[in-house]
């Protein structure tokens, strides 16, 4: 592919228009301790004190980076992409420039995009070098963050690590591979999506998922599964006996995921947790949070209440004022009396009242009873279980009917799918609206709306989602990410389209190299992923464009204008995609989908267009882009261009 450039220039440093300045990074917990603190850090001098902190905490490598190092030469690859090693007599550190952060991460971008045939020439590699680089530098996209916790680690600085039982595909061989090493082939990608059999301990099965789970979070990645294969409570198992339920191996899991910080950092394990709206445990798992949030509710009332109660015995028995023997005797101290009815008035067990007594007796006056707080990361929501995973319910067409008529809705066993309970369907609804309103969960999939925008339906239905639930695909499958700052691409109130269609390009190839150089934690999923080869693109900061723009954020104006910059963005991607496979060839997948991926295609178009009607079996619509409203018009013009030009190319060439 041929790459230009736009944000730097042949022969110049990548970082020759940008100012570094060194800073010091410090995070204090609210009492004032230090939790992390880094000095002469070097960063851009445009970059916030919280960006500084961000990339000082959670993305610098903290050991095992050489102090000097040794290229490693490679035929047929250009020497500025060898690979580096320590050098001999190098000493170990942690990075401690942002430079450090881009150069490995552009350099392996670049190196497995040489490496896989994407770039016409050598210059074209190192304008891609650069033009990332300087993208990331100057804020204008980021990847996510496996991407900077992984990415680059073995290139730059030669960091390895025994195999930790991930699986990558061979790009030249196309055959499935066990990895031999943790960081040769990085795992850049964020979200993922994972099958569970209804089956305890063997391969694909439940406390399998725990160990895949495993493998994602300690690497910085999130998991999403959809459970309702799983017996419910009462089913019958094959060896006799009846099943404990859904609910009891989701608390397992919770557990497992709350204690891995996720890229070994203090960041929690990414979770989703899915269950379809006729399993036999539905209400259960839609009520699961809610009755958490009481206990951490009684938790930290009771705690208090018992502090409080509890020393009012020691006050009474300090307070009495008459023979020791009967300072400990409530027939006889009016006070102590008193207060032991006002503890079991409020429900302090009695154990504690003679424990109490039994204190006070060996001359202690006072209990030390811990107290707990509402704090999110407190002791009281360690102790309980379900706060370590976004949960959702998969509902349907029918059931939404369902909803809409007031009519029965059935619950259906997993086994021999009979019916095993019916309620009725507002019932069940009402349920989901209290809990959302009570804990903020679960959150709604709706099943066929999401299928009916399937590329790939051939392949099995869409199931599940990744814990943000912006990635929607097949199971065992999984997704790398980025996300452009749409504010950095407005310049004299006018958003530069040309610069962000560029950006989109480049960060499309480099989502695509990330598939080619990635590891996975299965097989299925490295064998899924190179099938289909799925990416996420997307942007931020749309509220600080609006604003920078003058458009309230909740007006047709604004609307427009992130309806416009959207379209784009994803008609670009869609059009790099066909133009790599023009190239590299297809997916491997999309030959027996190629019908409905560009019957999907064809529907996007229609919307960039700004049509209500057209629409290709779609059960529910989409809000077409809004061309009148737009506030910079000629974006709505490169909207159409551009999806007219991903299904010129697709029709063409497919998709990578």
């Amino acid at each position: 592919m041929k790459i230009e450039r736009k944000f730097t220039k042949a022969g110049q440093d990548a970082y020759s228009d940008l100012d570094f300045v060194t800073t010091v990074s410090e995070i204090r917990n609210p009492d004032g301790s230090v939790v992390f603190k880094l000095d002469n850090v070097e960063v851009p001098a445009s970059w916030s004190q919280v960006a500084s902190d961000v990339i000082a905490q959670k993305y610098f490598r903290k050991a095992g980076v050489p102090s000097a190092t040794r290229p490693v030469k490679e035929k047929d690859v250009p020497e500025f992409l060898w690979r580096s090693v320590p050098a001999e007599g190098a000493t170990m550190e942690g990075e401690t420039s942002s430079k450090q952060v881009f150069d490995r991460l552009a350099g392996a971008w670049a190196y497995w995009g040489w490496k896989g045939g994407y770039f016409t020439t050598e210059e074209d590699a190192r304008a891609y070098f650069d033009e990332m680089r300087h993208m990331l530098a100057s804020q204008r996209a980021a990847p996510n963050s496996p991407q900077w916790f992984n990415t680059g680690l073995h290139w730059a600085y030669g960091i390895n690590g025994p195999a930790q039982g991930h699986y990558y595909v061979d790009h030249k061989s196309g055959k499935l591979t066990r990895s031999k090493s943790s960081y040769e082939h990085p795992q850049p990608h964020a979200c993922f999506i994972q099958s569970v059999a209804d089956d305890l301990v063997g391969d694909g099965g439940i406390m399998d998922l725990w160990v895949r789970e495993a493998r994602l979070f300690k690497y910085g990645s999130g998991t999403g599964t959809n459970f309702s294969s799983l017996r419910g409570e009462g089913e019958k198992l094959s060896g006799g006996g009846k099943s404990s339920g859904l609910m009891g191996f989701l608390k397992i899991g919770d557990r497992a995921a709350g204690a891995i910080k996720s890229g070994g950092t203090t960041r929690r394990a990414a979770k989703m947790v899915i269950v379809d709206a006729d399993h036999p445990d539905i209400e259960d798992f839609i009520n699961w949070k809610v009755l958490e949030e009481q206990k951490v509710a009684s938790i930290v009332a009771g705690s208090k209440m018992h502090e409080e109660k509890l020393n009012k015995l020691f006050a009474a028995i300090r307070a009495w004022d008459g023979a020791e023997a009967d300072a400990y005797d409530p027939a006889k101290n009016e006070g102590l009396k008193a207060a032991i009815r006002e503890a079991k008035k409020v429900a302090i067990p009695e154990t504690y009242v003679k424990r109490v007594l039994d204190y006070a007796r060996q001359g202690h006056t006072s209990i030390e009873f811990p107290t707990y707080d509402t704090d999110w990361d407190s002791e009281a929501y360690n102790s309980v279980s379900g706060q370590n995973s976004n949960n959702s319910i998969r509902v349907t067409n029918a059931f939404l009917t369902a909803v809409e008529k007031d009519a029965d809705w059935e619950l259906i066993n997993r086994v021999d799918g009979t019916v095993t309970k019916t309620v009725r369907a507002r019932d069940l609804w009402a349920q989901v609206g209290h809990a959302a309103w009570a804990c903020a969960d679960p959150g709604i999939q709706y099943h066929d709306t999401v299928n009916d925008w399937h590329t790939c339906p051939e392949d099995g239905a869409i199931r599940g989602s990744n814990p943000c639930s912006e990635y929607m695909f097949l199971d065992d499958t999984a997704c790398n990410l980025a996300s452009m700052n749409l504010l950095t691409f407005l310049q004299d109130g006018e958003f530069q389209v040309e610069d962000y269609m560029h950006a989109s390009r480049l960060w499309t190839v480099t989502l695509e190299i990330s598939v080619m150089m990635a590891q996975f934690p299965s097989k299925e999923i490295a064998q899924r992923s190179y099938d289909f080869r799925t990416l996420g693109l997307g942007y931020a900061n749309i509220g600080g464009l609006l604003m920078n723009m003058g458009l309230s954020y909740d007006s047709d104006e604004g609307r427009a204008l992130c309806g416009a910059l959207t379209a784009i963005m994803t008609g670009v991607a869609y059009a790099t995609s066909a133009e790599m496979a023009g190239e590299l060839g297809a997916f491997p997948g999309y030959e027996k989908n190629a019908q409905h991926m560009l019957r999907v295609i064809r529907n996007h178009r229609n919307a960039a267009h700004g049509n209500d009607t057209g629409y290709e079996r779609l059960a529910v619509k989409p809000v077409p882009l809004d061309h009148a409203s737009c506030p910079q018009p000629a974006l709505v013009d490169v909207a159409m261009s551009c999806w007219d030009e991903a299904l010129k190319l697709g029709e063409q060439h497919g998709y990578r």
